[in-house]
């Protein structure tokens, strides 16, 4: 019996859950996918179904290794990858949850975090976690679970809880009824997003449970990225499959990107926008706006990144198709936005659900400026792209701020993933602004293949990161054509615009 090579990564993301397998050479052989409903309780609210996600991840998962003509004992190890900071709560011994997820997105808990902030807390939170106190993350997101879910908080402190990430409710259903019993657990990448872990020590912090009121006894145990978890129950896929791999999405495409040693950089274009540059074995917290993270680790040593985050990227494609009906699939958008050959001085801020990083604005909301007479669906469509490419370069300008000031040199390349990345207009647009090459690989399903590089280090399909780094090629490089005075006037009309969000 030969040793299997190929690879199975789960990629449970924002719209939609995906299964990639992969072979030894890092090339895709197969993929599912299907997207899930977003629900919408009130304004600023957003929830997903933790049933339906489970349910269109194992459905996707079997259809990959169908259609890879694959059973499973031809894969060496999972690996996992998911929507981050999305928090799930469930009954240990019936595996239900006892509330919708609760998504990365939703802004329910801003109160929470205003409260938190005028205690003077927000500087102890910094220095513990890396992160800023935003409802972005999730442990107020638990609290509000264990506070508005009758008898929960009790059924918590009482040990019959879980919480998780998604990972961790992946993992869980993925092991129950398994021999070894289920499975409840999670990488220190995605519990560096919770606001409960000590992102210097990788431990969970008792300070700051205390603080935000959350029992220990529902918080997974937290282990590195490539690590074997445990094993699939055999009736899954015909026989059990080792879980070797976990990281959150953003971390796992920073792996992907074979972005292993500090200074290098990713952008991911997806649902929102997320710019990581990896920071090396240090913690090194920002001054410019941005949050120190975990980096997805091969094995127990510590490796750091920061990063930036834009809540809405792609999502402003979603809107024009289902909010607006400018275009009838995203596919759409590039044509619309080249009939025009510029914005015509539109500027388009999709600040839906607030403001990422490096505003941090929670109750900010969505404009487009800038509008006349001549104005047409065109033009808001091509501010619409340029929009993500605008956020986007804000954060690499506080990147490259940070980087200097700790004694490093701005981001020289930008390697980029994710949906998006594949328009063209966006990306050379993109290079424009950055001022610097931007780089696009053959492989842009980074996200999926830095879970599957994960799990296939843990049962020994790679031996090193240089084999990694070999797996990585460029397919096209965007080269900045713009001048510098005129990327100058634009970023302060972006600027402008941005300030016309945020209520006085």
């Amino acid at each position: 019996m030969t040793t299997p090579t190929h690879l199975l990564a789960l990629d449970q993301g924002t719209s939609s859950s995906r299964s990639i397998v992969f072979d030894r050479a890092g090339r895709i052989v197969a993929i599912a996918q299907r997207e899930f409903r977003q629900i919408y309780p009130q304004p600023g609210w957003v929830e997903h179904d933790p049933i339906e996600l489970w349910a269109t991840q194992i459905d996707t998962a079997r259809e990959a290794l169908a259609k890879a003509g694959l059973a499973a004992a031809d894969i060496a190890a999972i690996g996992i990858t998911n929507q981050r900071e999305t928090t799930v709560v469930w009954n240990r011994r019936t595996g239900e949850p006892i509330h919708n997820a609760i998504v990365w997105q939703d802004r329910r808990t801003a109160p929470t975090c205003a409260a938190l902030r005028e205690q003077g807390l927000e500087d102890l939170f910094r220095q513990r976690t890396g992160l800023v106190l935003d409802p972005y993350f999730s442990g107020t997101k638990l609290a509000w679970i264990l506070d508005h879910v009758a008898g929960a908080r009790a059924a918590g402190e009482r040990g019959e809880l879980a919480f998780g990430t998604v990972d961790s409710w992946l993992m869980w259903q993925l092991t129950s009824g398994a021999p070894g019993g289920a499975v409840h657990a999670t990488d220190v990448s995605n519990a560096s997003r919770t606001l409960m872990l000590n992102t210097r020590t990788g431990l969970w912090d008792d300070e700051l449970l205390a603080l935000l009121a959350i029992p220990r006894a529902v918080l997974p145990a937290v282990h590195p990225s490539s690590h074997v978890y445990g094993h699939t129950r055999a009736d899954l896929f015909g026989a059990p499959i080792a879980i070797g791999g976990v990281a959150g999405d953003q971390q796992s495409a920073l792996f992907g990107q074979a972005c292993f040693r500090a200074g290098l950089a990713k952008n991911t274009y997806g649902t929102g926008c997320f710019m990581l540059m990896h920071t090396g074995g240090d913690f090194e917290p920002s001054h410019n706006g941005l949050i120190t993270t975990r980096a997805a680790q091969p094995s127990g040593e510590a490796q750091f990144a920061l990063e930036g985050s834009v809540f809405i990227g792609g999502a402003v494609v979603q809107w024009l198709r289902d909010g607006l009906h400018a275009i009838d699939s995203s596919a759409a958008v590039q044509t619309l936005a080249e009939s025009v050959p510029d914005s015509g001085g539109v500027m388009f801020v999709p600040a839906f659900t607030g403001l990422g990083a490096p505003h941090w604005q929670p109750d900010a909301r969505g404009a487009i400026v800038g509008l006349t007479r001549g104005s047409t669906v065109a033009h808001i469509a091509r501010a619409a792209l340029e929009s993500i490419a605008f956020q986007s370069a804000t954060l690499l300008q506080a990147m490259s701020r940070d980087a200097v000031a700790a004694g490093g040199s701005p981001v020289a390349e930008l390697r980029v993933d994710g949906g998006a990345c594949i328009n063209d207009l966006l990306m050379q647009f993109q290079a424009d602004l950055l001022g610097i090459p931007v780089v696009r690989p053959r492989v842009v399903e980074t996200t999926a293949l830095g879970a599957a590089c994960l799990a296939g280090l843990s049962c020994g399909v790679y031996d090193s990161l240089d084999a990694l780094s070999a797996l990585w090629q460029a397919e096209r490089t965007f080269h900045p054509t713009l001048p510098r005075d005129r990327v100058a006037e634009l970023m302060s009309r972006w600027e402008r615009a941005v300030r016309q969000t945020v209520a006085p």
